[in-house]
């Protein structure tokens, strides 16, 4: 096959009919549910906090998924092993928060956006800050991403210059956030988690099935996976792993272990145990475009359970968007073989869609499309959505137009639905020139933008000593830190624990962890309307067993326990004792 080449691609008149009727159902599925949430900024931006708990958990988990899993992640998975899923079943800690204290916080508080939460527990400062950060890594690191991920898809399958795909993605996603708001996004949400959860499975199966050598046994494929992955059976497997353990600077790194070495480029294993503490928590709890799902939601039960149905979404993306990877470089590792480690990372991004050419049949190729396509339009969808209500609530009509009546907020978050897709669009070519590969590129923004609001976010609710002077002193210390690990790592000789991106997100959250609490010491305590229960937990009146159903078959804590012990089993499974 040679290094990822691509060949004719074609589809039928069957995988035209299923791209076709898929985007048709749902672009009628949005237009009606959003047909009457344009009047209200609680319908429009919060789908007036009617969300069932299945509407909820498949929302929040298709406005995760997105090209930088289908491109991203599975080609990270060609270069690092398996590694990345640790991105998925990591998240087993903060969903766990998320159901026992932040939901009952924040559907107690009542607030559209977590920057007003900000303002609210500290000062307007900070709620002007994180909205603009918000903005900024709305547009770079996810939009901008995505748009770019998805046309590269389309350059790879149909020659399609890489700024046509750009501006058909970006238009074409756009459109529904603008016209109905979250309601719409998130029943639409529901449809596509659906067909990416069939089409990806449908990639890993066919994948397996060809690497049983022509028996079609899911098992047999499985087998031969592991053992090429490990490079213990043909020559050319075992000169392929050793290249990427020189690659990836250590000779114990183990292509099927989630725990790896503390100088691993994406995932060194203090991340493991540490790292939810400040990118999972921004990126979750903080994160408008994610949390307004849960904001969203009926009442507290169906908060908590939509976040369990993600968890066990969580169990099971690894198959679809990791897997892939160890099946193609079970087939073909060459990749890895023949190009420099950087080019490779790139060229990797192609990996999912080598294999729908080498591996689909016509007729199947439509659905798998359009379970790409659909994860694309979903996240577009829903940060176009969460940028644009970050930027009317806590921008235009905070600080532009106070007396703006309820309908012109929801026209001025329609233009800025408009604007911020027309800027994600002319930034995303720029992201082909990175060269890191659209998984690592991402993370890396994620690492950056995420440790100080993470941690004055944690050390806001828990302590009530916490004061607004120690919170801002740690949110623009920490930036400067964070830029500042940037260029030493780049221009100097630093201790090579320090360069994977994950070990500077955890000492620059630790260090805004002093910050904001040795400030707030030396400092006078906040005044009692900043420290109310609605906002810091108070830990006698704390509502932990609200809202966790009626009898054990729809109980929050029955099926919460059960996700929970099937990613620790995974986890140890592939701890690298076992393979």
């Amino acid at each position: 096959m040679g290094p990822l080449m691509l060949g004719e691609f074609t589809l039928h008149g069957l995988d035209y009919a299923a791209i076709i009727g898929y985007f048709g159902l749902l672009a009628a599925v949005g237009i009606w549910v959003g047909r009457k949430e344009r009047t209200q900024p609680d319908e429009y931006f919060l789908a007036g906090r009617t969300l069932p708990w299945y509407v909820v958990g498949s929302s929040f988990v298709a406005s995760n998924i997105s090209t930088e899993h289908f491109i991203g992640m599975i080609g990270a998975a060609y270069v690092f092993g398996l590694v990345p899923a640790m991105s998925e079943w990591g998240n087993i800690w903060v969903f766990s928060l998320l159901i026992w204290f932040f939901i009952p916080f924040l559907l107690a508080s009542r607030v559209f956006t977590v920057p007003e939460f900000l303002e609210r527990r500290f000062n307007p400062t900070l709620r002007m800050f994180f909205a603009v950060v918000t903005i900024i890594s709305n547009v770079v690191a996810f939009l901008a991403a995505v748009i770019y991920g998805g046309a590269v898809a389309l350059q790879s399958l149909f020659g399609w210059p890489l700024w046509f795909g750009v501006l058909s993605i970006g238009l074409v996603g756009g459109g529904a956030a603008i016209y109905g708001g979250l309601k719409s996004v998130a029943w639409t949400d529901f449809l596509t988690i659906i067909i990416m959860i069939l089409g990806g499975l449908a990639v890993t199966i066919l994948g397996l099935q060809y690497l049983s050598g022509g028996s079609n046994s899911i098992v047999d494929g499985f087998r031969v996976m592991i053992e090429r992955n490990q490079g213990t059976v043909e020559p050319w497997a075992q000169a392929a792993v050793q290249h990427a353990q020189r690659m990836a600077g250590t000779a114990d790194y183990n292509r099927l272990a989630v725990i790896q070495p503390l100088t691993h480029e994406s995932h060194p294993w203090p991340s493991l145990l540490f790292g939810f503490l400040s990118v999972s928590v921004w990126y979750n709890v903080l994160n408008q475009f994610m949390i307004q799902r849960v904001l969203g939601a009926r009442d507290q039960y169906h908060a908590r359970m939509g976040i369990v149905l993600a968890g066990f979404m969580k169990v099971l993306m690894p198959a679809i968007v990791v897997v892939p990877g160890l099946i193609l470089f079970a087939i073909d590792p060459s990749t890895l073989l023949i190009l420099p480690f950087n080019e490779a990372k790139s060229q990797a991004d192609r990996t999912y869609i080598v294999l729908l050419q080498q591996l689909v049949p016509i007729g199947l190729r439509g659905l798998l499309l359009a379970a790409l396509f659909g994860a694309i339009q979903s996240t577009v969808n829903s940060v176009v959505n969460s940028t644009a209500t970050v930027l009317t609530l806590d921008i235009y009509q905070r600080h532009v137009n106070p007396r703006a009546g309820q309908r012109r907020v929801v026209v001025v978050g329609m233009i800025a639905s408009a604007a911020v897709t027309l800027l994600a669009i002319a930034l995303a070519p720029a992201i082909q020139k990175l060269g890191k590969g659209l998984f690592v590129y991402v993370q890396e923004l994620y690492a950056f933008f995420a440790p100080p609001f993470a941690a004055i976010f944690l050390l806001g609710i828990l302590f009530r000593r916490i004061n607004a002077a120690g919170a801002t002193t740690a949110v623009f210390a920490g930036f400067v830190l964070g830029i500042g690990m940037k260029l030493f790592v780049a221009h100097s000789d630093a201790a090579p624990w320090l360069a994977p991106y994950a070990m500077q997100a955890i000492f620059n959250w630790c260090f805004c962890v002093v910050v904001c609490v040795v400030v707030s010491l030396l400092t006078a305590p906040p005044p009692a309307e900043r420290t109310t229960d609605q906002l810091t937990i108070n830990w006698r009146r704390l509502n932990i067993l609200g809202g966790l159903g009626t009898n054990i078959f729809n109980s929050v804590v029955t099926w919460w326990l059960l996700f929970v012990a099937m990613i620790l089993a995974l986890v140890v499974i592939f701890s690298g004792a076992f393979f």
